[in-house]
C-alpha cells in the first residue's frame, strides 16, 4: 500500500465524507451490541420461571438479535412481551420489553425504546426486586445516552451506578461506567471519562464479562487519543483486539471488530513512524469483520464491515478495488433493508466515481443516497450502535458535494435549456438539505406536515428574486431565481474567509456608537449582492428573499451597505429556509384577527419592557384585536386563547432566546417559559385548520452570536409553529425603537396593495430616518421569515 494519508471514520450520518483529522473523533461506543443486555438475554432476569412458547419466544428474539436480524427481533420480544402480560409472567415480561427497547434503539425508534423501558420500570417497581430495577434504569440512561439527552442519561445512570454497587454487580457496575464515560466523552471531559473507561475494563475483566471489557478498551482507547496519547490508544486497541480474537463467532465480535479497526485507522496519521503497519493491521481486522459477517450471514454487519475496508481502500485512492467493494457494501445493505447503511455507500460510490471522472454516474450515485437518506429519521442515519457528539456535522456534506457536481456539469453544458435543469436540481439539493436540517433540529414531523400542506408557486412575482448562497470550501456560488430563470454566479471567496467577515460583521454591527461594522458591511455587500445588481436593476426587482445558510443566518442582511446606502434602502429583504418550505400566500387585511401578548414588567430576572404597552396600543388601534399583557400571559391562558379563538396574527412581545439546542428555546411568559415544543403544542392545532396562522411576531428576542445552529430555531420558528411568516430579531433591541418599527410595520401592513416584506421595509427605512435610530443596531435585526406576499 502507498504511504499516503489515511483518515478512517466511525459509522457516522456523515462519515462516508471525507474530513479533517482535527476534528477528531466523533463517536462514542455503547452498550447496544454488548455488554449487560446480552447477559440478561443469555441468563434471564432473576428469577424468571420457564414457560415453554414464552421462553421460546425470548430465545428467538434473543438470536436474532445476536445475528444483527433487529427487526425480527423487535416483532419476537414485542410478541413475547404481549404473552408474558396475559399470562402474568412480570420477570418474563421485563425481560421481553428490555429485549424489545434495546432492538427499538437499534433501529433507531428512540421513543419506542423508552415507552417499553417506561412500563419495564413500572413493573419491576412493583416487583420489588432491585437488581431488576437497577437493569432496567441502567437500560434508560442509555436510551437517553444515545438521543442526546444527556442530563437524563446522567440522572438514570447515576442512580444505576449506585443500585449496581449495592447489588455488588460486577456486570451492571462495568456496563453502567462505560455508558458514564460515554457521558463524560460527549461532554469533552476526556480524563473523566478515560478514568470510567479503566475502571469498567478492570472490573469487567476481573468478572469474566470480555465484551463489555473490549467495549470499554476501545472507548478508552479513543479517550485517550483525545488527550493526546496515541502510544496508550494504540496499547487499549491492541489488548481489545487480542480479546476480541478470542471470542467464539457472532455478531457482537464482528461489530468490535469493524470498530477495532477504525480505531487503528485513526491512529495512523498521529503515529507515522509506524503508520504503514497501522494501515496494514486496520485492513486486516475490518477484513476479519467481513468474513465473519459472511460467515454469520449478517448482511448487515458486512454492509459496514465492506463499506469502511472501502472507504480505506478510497483513503489509499486505489479507486477500482473501493468501487468493487463499496458497491458490494450497497448491494448487502439493500438485501438487509437498511437504508442507514445503503445511502452511505452510495455516497461513496458517487465520490469515487466523481474521482474518476465519471461525472453523470456520480451525479446518479449521489441522487440515489439523497432519495435512500431522505426518508430515515436522523436518528436511523446515525450507526445505532454508537452515540453521537454535540459537535456532530450532519449530511450537509453528501447534498453540497451533490450540488457542486450539478453546478459542474451545468458549466460544461453549452445547451441553455439543459443548463438550466442542472442548475434547478442543484437548487432542489440544497432545498432537500434544508428540510433535512430542519428535521433533525426540531426531531419531530412538522416538516413534513408543512410540504405536504402547502402548493409550491408556478412562479414568482416578477419584481422578486431568490438567492442562494451555497458557501464551498474554496468559493461562493449564488444560485439567483429571477422571473426570466436562474442564474448562477460564482464569487472566488474561501468559505473560511468569508465566515470570519460574516462573524466580525454580527459582532460589530450591534455596537451603537461606533461604525466598525462598515467595511464588514460592504464586502459582503461586494460578495453576495453586486456581482448580480445590474441584473436586478434591469428587471426592476424590489425584492430579494434570501436561502441562507450557515453563518449567513446569523446576520442582518438589510445592513449590508454599497458604500453609499445599505440594502434596505434599495431592496425589501426576507429570508426562508426554502422555497419548498415557504407558503405563498398573501395576508387578507380585511378578515384577520390579532392575538397581542406580552410582559411590560420585569419578571424571572429580565428587564421590563415598558414600551411593549405603547406597541400592543398602537395594534390594537389599527386592529382592534384581543390582548393579554402582564398577569394575564401565562401558558394556560394563551392556550385557552388559542384553542378557543381563530385568530390569524400572533403577536408575542416578550424576551426570548433561541439556542443550539430546540428544548432550550424559549419565550419568557409571566409565569415561566414557553419552549419552542410548547408554542408548537398550543398552536399546533391551527395547521389542521383551513386558514393557517398567518403571521408570527416575535419581539425582544435574540439568537447567540455565532451559533449558527441557534438560527435554525430562528429560521425555523413560523414552521414549527404552524405559521406561514414569522417577524423575529437577531438581538435585544431598544424597547423604544423596537415598539416605533413594530407599530408602522402594523400600520403599512393594512395596504393591501403591498407585501409583507415591502411593509417592514418601509418601517425600517422610518428608523433609519431618524437621527437617533439610523444605526442598524436599531432597526436591522428585525427578520422577516418565511412567507414574504
Amino acid at each position: 500500500m502507498n504511504p499516503r494519508r489515511l483518515l478512517i471514520l466511525p459509522l457516522t450520518a456523515s462519515a462516508a465524507g471525507p474530513r479533517p483529522a482535527a476534528r477528531g473523533i466523533r463517536r462514542w461506543i455503547g452498550l447496544a451490541f454488548v455488554g449487560l443486555l446480552g447477559l440478561l438475554l443469555t441468563t434471564g432476569v432473576q428469577g424468571a420461571t420457564p414457560t415453554d412458547n414464552l421462553d421460546a419466544l425470548l430465545a428467538q428474539g434473543t438470536d436474532a438479535f445476536r445475528r444483527g436480524a433487529l427487526e425480527q427481533a423487535l416483532t419476537t420480544w414485542k410478541e413475547a412481551a404481549r404473552l408474558a402480560g396475559e399470562r402474568g409472567a412480570p420477570r418474563e415480561h421485563i425481560q421481553a420489553l428490555l429485549g424489545a427497547a434495546q432492538a427499538a434503539q437499534a433501529l433507531g425508534q428512540s421513543k419506542q425504546a423508552l415507552l417499553q423501558l417506561d412500563l419495564a420500570l413500572v413493573l419491576s417497581q412493583n416487583s420489588g426486586d432491585p437488581q431488576t430495577t437497577a437493569d432496567v434504569v441502567a437500560q434508560l440512561g442509555r436510551t437517553y445516552l444515545a438521543v442526546g439527552h444527556l442530563d437524563e442519561a446522567e440522572e438514570r445512570l447515576t442512580d444505576a451506578l449506585t443500585l449496581a454497587r449495592r447489588e455488588a454487580s460486577p456486570a451492571l457496575t462495568a456496563a453502567t461506567l462505560n455508558d458514564l464515560g460515554i457521558l463524560h466523552a460527549l461532554r469533552h471531559e476526556d480524563a473523566e471519562a478515560l478514568a470510567a473507561f479503566h475502571e469498567s475494563t478492570t472490573i469487567a475483566q476481573d468478572a469474566g464479562l470480555p465484551m463489555i471489557a473490549i467495549t470499554a478498551r476501545i472507548n478508552a482507547a479513543r479517550a485517550a487519543l483525545r488527550l493526546g496519547q496515541p502510544q496508550d490508544s494504540r496499547l487499549w486497541l491492541d489488548q481489545s483486539l487480542d480479546q476480541a480474537r478470542e471470542l467464539s463467532p457472532s455478531y457482537n465480535k464482528a461489530v468490535g471488530l469493524i470498530n477495532i479497526g477504525l480505531g487503528y485507522g485513526h491512529l495512523r496519521p498521529l503515529l507515522p513512524a509506524i503508520g504503514d503497519a497501522l494501515l496494514i493491521r486496520a485492513a486486516g481486522v475490518l477484513q476479519e469483520a467481513v468474513a465473519l459477517s459472511e460467515r454469520l450471514g449478517d448482511a448487515r454487519t458486512l454492509s459496514y464491515a465492506l463499506g469502511y475496508l472501502g472507504h480505506l481502500y478510497e483513503t489509499e485512492r486505489r479507486t477500482e478495488e473501493a468501487l468493487q467493494l463499496s458497491r458490494r457494501a450497497a448491494f448487502s445493505a439493500q438485501s438487509a433493508g437498511v437504508p442507514e447503511a445503503l445511502y452511505r455507500w452510495q455516497w461513496q460510490v458517487g465520490r469515487l466515481l466523481a474521482s474518476s471522472g465519471h461525472l453523470d454516474d456520480a451525479i446518479a450515485s449521489y441522487r440515489q443516497a439523497a432519495a435512500t437518506l431522505l426518508p430515515i429519521r436522523p436518528e436511523v442515519a446515525r450507526a445505532y450502535y454508537e452515540a453521537s457528539t454535540p459537535d456532530q456535522e450532519s449530511v450537509r456534506p453528501l447534498f453540497f458535494e451533490l450540488a457542486d457536481l450539478l453546478l459542474q456539469r451545468a458549466g460544461l453544458t453549452d445547451d441553455t435549456p439543459a443548463a438550466q435543469i442542472y442548475l434547478l436540481t442543484a437548487r432542489d439539493a440544497i432545498e432537500a438539505f434544508k428540510a433535512a436540517e430542519l428535521r433533525e433540529y426540531f426531531k419531530d414531523e412538522c416538516v413534513d406536515a408543512l410540504q405536504a400542506r402547502i402548493t409550491k408557486p408556478d412562479q414568482l412575482s416578477p419584481t422578486t428574486a431568490v438567492i442562494y448562497p451555497i458557501m464551498f470550501a474554496d468559493r461562493l456560488d449564488m444560485l439567483v431565481s429571477l422571473p426570466t430563470g436562474m442564474m448562477r454566479i460564482s464569487v472566488p471567496i474561501p468559505a473560511v474567509t468569508l465566515a470570519q467577515e460574516i462573524r466580525a460583521f454580527r459582532r460589530t454591527v450591534e455596537k451603537r456608537t461606533t461604525r466598525e461594522y462598515l467595511p464588514h458591511a460592504q464586502h459582503l455587500y461586494d460578495w453576495l449582492v453586486r456581482p448580480i445588481e445590474a441584473e436586478l436593476t434591469r428587471l426592476h426587482i424590489n425584492t430579494l428573499v434570501f436561502v441562507p445558510d450557515g453563518a449567513l443566518r446569523t446576520i442582518p442582511l438589510a445592513a449590508l451597505h454599497d458604500g453609499t446606502g445599505f440594502l434596505i434602502q434599495k431592496f425589501a429583504v426576507a429570508l426562508t429556509p426554502g422555497l419548498n418550505l415557504t407558503d405563498p400566500h398573501p395576508i387578507n387585511r380585511e378578515t384577520v384577527r390579532f392575538l397581542s401578548i406580552g410582559l411590560t414588567h420585569a419578571v424571572q430576572g429580565f428587564p421590563a419592557l415598558p414600551y411593549v404597552a405603547e406597541e400592543m396600543g398602537a395594534i390594537h388601534d389599527l386592529y382592534r384585536g384581543d390582548q393579554l399583557l402582564n398577569s394575564e400571559f401565562q401558558t394556560i391562558r394563551l392556550e385557552q386563547e388559542l384553542r378557543d379563538g381563530q385568530f390569524g396574527v400572533l403577536h408575542i412581545a416578550t424576551h426570548g432566546k433561541f439556542s443550539t439546542d430546540a428544548n432550550e428555546s424559549f419565550l419568557l411568559t409571566f409565569d415561566g417559559k414557553l419552549t419552542v415544543n410548547q408554542l408548537d403544542r398550543l398552536i399546533g392545532l391551527y395547521r389542521f385548520r383551513q386558514a393557517p396562522l398567518e403571521l408570527l411576531t416575535l419581539s425582544a428576542c435574540q439568537t447567540g452570536v455565532g451559533d449558527d445552529r441557534a438560527a435554525l430555531g430562528l429560521a425555523g420558528i413560523a414552521i414549527k409553529a404552524g405559521a406561514r411568516s414569522a417577524i423575529a430579531t437577531l438581538w435585544f433591541i431598544n424597547d423604544e425603537a423596537s415598539a416605533a418599527l413594530i407599530s408602522e410595520f402594523y400600520r403599512q401592513l393594512r395596504n393591501p396593495s403591498i407585501s409583507k416584506a415591502i411593509a417592514l421595509q418601509q418601517a425600517q427605512a422610518k428608523l433609519l430616518a431618524d437621527r437617533v435610530y439610523e444605526h442598524p443596531a436599531y432597526w436591522s435585526p428585525f427578520l422577516l421569515l418565511n412567507n414574504w406576499l
